[in-house]
């Protein structure tokens, strides 16, 4: 049989790859096609919620972003002919649909069985709105196919306080102190102009340090909400004075500038409330301080005669660092209360005078690792100069805790460090404290060590006590004298439980 043989000519291969692109273009885009074709919506979507409610949000400051689901859940691909906000481009409201920013969008396609993402946002101007809650929709189609989703966000006003910027747009800024090379360290910032008064009137937001100038008062009355925004703060310059006069029933309320939900409880949100050195007269009463990077700092020249700060009945949550960081201070507290601190509740450092009552110092916290106790007190600091590492001590007046709890999630929640050929004076009559017992009756009166404080749920800051607790009637009558009520007006009884609260019975 003869040999056949096949000769493919340059121009024969080029048809044939034209011929095999053209077959193998034609099946990819009939098997897809059933993919791109989509029919009308006929009004049936569904939705993840039939009203998003954007939490309360201060006048010109933008809210967190929201979401919302749609869902086709039939058997066909649809297209949408319309999605947008009710009152069209004039809406306060700010949609993103599918990736796409907007408030008005058109043909938008949602496969079977498949579902999209709406993600909305505001920002509201109080004066432009005739109503504090703010409401719109999220209008699909239209006529008969016609489907809404409720938008509703309470805006509050506020008084806003906050550097200036000059004519080249370079924000004002205050020193408060100095670097290791003896330059002024700044931050943004501004000086109050005179003795100034937040009243209740509206909330405060605050934004950069706003600074109390020397000789001049800061008084906050009962019922005042101050607002901190990031990286932000309060600051007390020598010789001035903060006042803050929280009621029992009236507190004050200092945390940051984020109101929904998922930032209640969010440590770090602003910067501190510092009282520097010089500053005189410091009281604070009746309020809650949360979600600091310190809740308080306090400083000062070693005086040991007259509180730098005074503090009853308050609280403070949430500090990423210290709740109470004092610095060679004075400080005297009663019914205070503090817990969940990144590094200490209470440190009590480079000496100074602390006294404090019926307080309740814990440290559940539970974000990262803590590498400090609940209540830390020393007499030095340390700082390295020519490669050395050099120790600066000073005296330790007093450091008094009586009918106090001392308590956390560590082992040890107190932590006494001394720095030799110093005056170091330190006393605990009463109190219950997580710590090594000691055989050692000048230093440590009718303690009980590492017993039960019985608290309600201290990871979220209820830390009133149970019937059950170790700190029942334990306390002295010395302690009663100077606190006779509970941080909540409640009468103590004789002899009174230890710590911030008189005991309760839990359901």
């Amino acid at each position: 049989m003869p040999q056949i043989i096949f000769t493919f000519t340059k121009t024969t291969r080029m048809r044939y790859y034209v011929a095999f692109l053209g077959a193998l273009m034609l099946l990819v885009f009939s098997s897809c096609r059933k993919d791109f074709s989509a029919e009308l919506s006929s009004g049936k979507l569904t939705f993840s919620k039939d009203t998003v409610y954007l939490d309360t949000v201060f006048t010109n400051i933008g809210s967190s972003t929201y979401n919302l689901k749609v869902y086709n859940k039939s058997n066909k691909n649809i297209s949408v002919p319309f999605i947008g906000l009710g009152r069209g481009e004039n809406s306060f409201y700010r949609l993103n649909v599918d990736g796409v920013p907007g408030k008005i969008f058109e043909n938008v396609e949602i496969l079977a069985k498949d579902s999209l993402y709406i993600f909305i946002e505001t920002t509201l101007d109080y004066s432009q709105v005739t109503n504090p809650i703010y409401t719109d929709e999220i209008v699909f189609d239209s006529g008969e196919n016609l489907q809404e989703v409720k938008l509703v966000t309470l805006v509050k006003d506020a008084h806003f306080l906050f550097p200036s910027k000059d004519s080249n747009g370079f924000i004002e800024t205050i020193s408060i102190g100095k670097t290791t090379n003896g330059e002024d360290l700044k931050v943004n910032g501004f000086f109050l102009e005179d003795n100034t008064t937040f009243t209740n009137e509206k909330p405060y937001v605050i934004y950069g340090y706003c600074a109390v100038p020397a000789s001049k008062t800061l008084t906050i009355e009962a019922g005042a909400k101050i607002h901190f925004h990031a990286n932000s703060g309060l600051v007390i310059s020598k010789n001035a004075t903060l006042t803050i006069n929280g009621e029992l029933n009236n507190k004050v309320i200092i945390e940051g500038d984020r109101l929904e939900p998922q930032f209640r409880e969010i440590p770090g949100q602003w910067g501190a409330i510092w009282l520097r050195a010089g500053s005189k007269n410091n009281s604070i009463k009746n309020t809650i301080i949360k979600n600091a990077s310190a809740g308080i700092i306090s400083d000062s020249i070693g005086n040991n005669s007259a509180p730098t700060l005074i503090i009853k009945n308050s609280q403070i949550y949430n500090s990423s660092n210290f709740g109470i960081l004092g610095r060679e201070t004075n400080i005297y507290g009663e019914n205070l209360v503090i817990n969940n601190s990144g590094q200490s509740s209470l440190a009590c450092t480079i000496g100074g005078t602390y006294n404090f009552v019926h307080s309740t110092f814990a440290n559940y916290w539970n974000n990262s690792f803590r590498q400090y106790p609940s209540v830390l007190i020393n007499n030095f600091f340390t700082y390295s100069k020519n490669n050395a590492q050099i120790v600066e001590a000073r005296d330790l007046h007093a450091a008094n805790f009586t009918n106090c709890i001392i308590d956390g999630n560590g082992n040890i929640e107190l932590v006494i460090d001394k720095a030799e050929g110093t005056v170091f004076n330190y006393s605990f009559k009463n109190n219950l404290l997580r710590f090594k017992d000691l055989n050692d009756p000048i230093h440590y009166i009718d303690n009980i060590f590492n017993g039960n404080p019985h608290f309600k749920s201290p990871e979220i800051n209820e830390l009133i006590i149970g019937d059950k607790s170790d700190a029942v009637k334990k306390g002295s009558e010395t302690g009663k004298i100077l606190a006779p009520n509970d941080i909540l007006g409640v009468t103590r009884t004789s002899p009174p439980d230890i710590g911030a609260y008189q005991n309760i019975i839990f359901n």
